[in-house]
């Protein structure tokens, strides 16, 4: 087919999570002899302080078609509603530059609300990932709304499709694919390079710790909807490791109102105390994060990677706090509150457990498969309507 009557997908992409989730659909849409593949960076994708991951974008060998820069400092609730206003406008004048055929969105993010409803009011077609989630923070309304800016879905799970039915989306258009995550994880080993977790890395400091002896993996980050917590969240957490004092990497929050407090924190108690045991990193490309979450002894937190990611590996897994309240998850993780000893006592039981058996909850390793066959054959439309009639 030629380049012209091939079908043009927009791929936005928001943050190295986004971006790790999303790089197996961009490896099939580019093998696909009907489609022809756009992809747009934005976000902390073109911030020097989470890493630049754009550049893993390009060394993984897509072209990048379009930068926006949309975050506006602060790290507290205005400035998040303020780049969602300044992202409507930035998106809207590069998807009239580009002009795609649909726009493949995945996720949650603000920033990838934004995109959806610009390209909405642009009688784009849109394609969503990941939806029909249940979490906390203001990622469960932001989810939900770009569903319903949606003409096609791609949920990872049975129950999310169900979920994303009784919204009133067409039962036609919802394909319950599984998660695009696991077409590499679970084919992936748990190799890690000898100075991953050392300063000379490049991208961490604190404590060097050797990848081959058993270590944590620790990601906190803010919700949004309790805003003003962090603080002292973050002590919590920070006490119930200083007690433990295991091996941990830690990986720096995402952008989100509330991160600064976080990192804040971070920071005071790496000043004070100096720890042997503590190394922290700003960013880890996908593939190496997948590795590291498969190979670490227990990941504690609240990242949706802890839940979704994990399933496939079987890393136990302790959940901290309303972040990923009402997720689907495997039996290797548990949820505890922001209490030290609940903390403590939950990572000595899964470090006593040990791995668990991998589960499929999340998908058999051939979504990105089916979500590109689905992308090449959809017949296109903009008019939504309910599914149903309400009352």
């Amino acid at each position: 087919m030629s380049k012209e009557n091939k079908r043009k997908i927009c791929s936005i992409i928001v943050d190295r999570a986004n971006y790790g989730r999303i790089w197996p659909v961009l490896k099939e849409i580019k093998k696909s002899p009907n489609l022809e593949l756009q992809v747009v960076c934005s976000g902390t994708m073109l911030l020097d302080r989470f890493g630049c991951p754009e550049k893993k974008v390009r060394e993984d060998g897509f072209e990048i078609d379009g930068h926006i820069y949309t975050e506006l400092e602060g790290s507290v609730p205005v400035s998040m509603a303020k780049s969602v206003g300044f992202g409507i406008i930035e998106f809207a004048s590069e998807l009239q530059r580009l002009k795609p055929d649909m726009l493949l969105a995945i996720g949650d993010r603000y920033e990838m609300l934004a995109a959806t409803i610009a390209a909405a009011y642009m009688n784009i077609p849109i394609a969503h990932i990941q939806g029909g989630e249940i979490s906390g923070s203001i990622d469960e309304c932001a989810r939900h709304a770009i569903t319903k800016f949606s003409q096609f879905h791609f949920p990872s799970t049975k129950r999310s499709g169900e979920y994303i039915v009784k919204m009133g989306e067409n039962p036609a258009n919802v394909f319950v694919t599984g998660c695009p995550m696991g077409d590499y994880i679970l084919k992936l080993d748990s190799e890690l390079p000898k100075n991953i977790f050392t300063a000379s890395s490049g991208t961490g400091i604190g404590a060097d710790i050797s990848a081959d002896e058993e270590f944590l993996l620790v990601i906190l980050h803010p919700v949004t909807t309790e805003f003003g917590l962090e603080t002292g969240e973050t002590d919590i957490l920070i006490e119930a490791l200083h007690e433990i004092k295991k091996p941990t990497v830690w990986l720096w929050p995402n952008i989100d109102a509330g991160a600064d407090h976080i990192s804040k924190s971070i920071r005071i108690y790496r000043e004070k105390y100096k720890p042997n045991w503590l190394h922290l990193k700003k960013n880890i490309e996908p593939v190496l994060f997948q590795k590291v979450l498969k190979r670490c002894a227990c990941a504690i937190g609240n990242s949706s990677s802890f839940v979704r990611d994990t399933t496939f590996s079987g890393t136990p897994v302790v959940l901290i706090g309303n972040r990923q309240s009402g997720r689907e998850h495997g039996e290797n993780a548990v949820s505890v509150p922001f209490d030290k000893r609940m903390i403590i006592e939950s990572v000595d039981k899964q470090l006593k457990h040990g791995r668990y058996p991998q589960s499929l909850l999340y998908g058999d390793g051939k979504a990105s498969e089916r979500i590109v066959k689905a992308l090449s054959e959809v017949d296109l439309f903009v008019q939504k309507k309910l599914h149903y009639a309400v009352g």
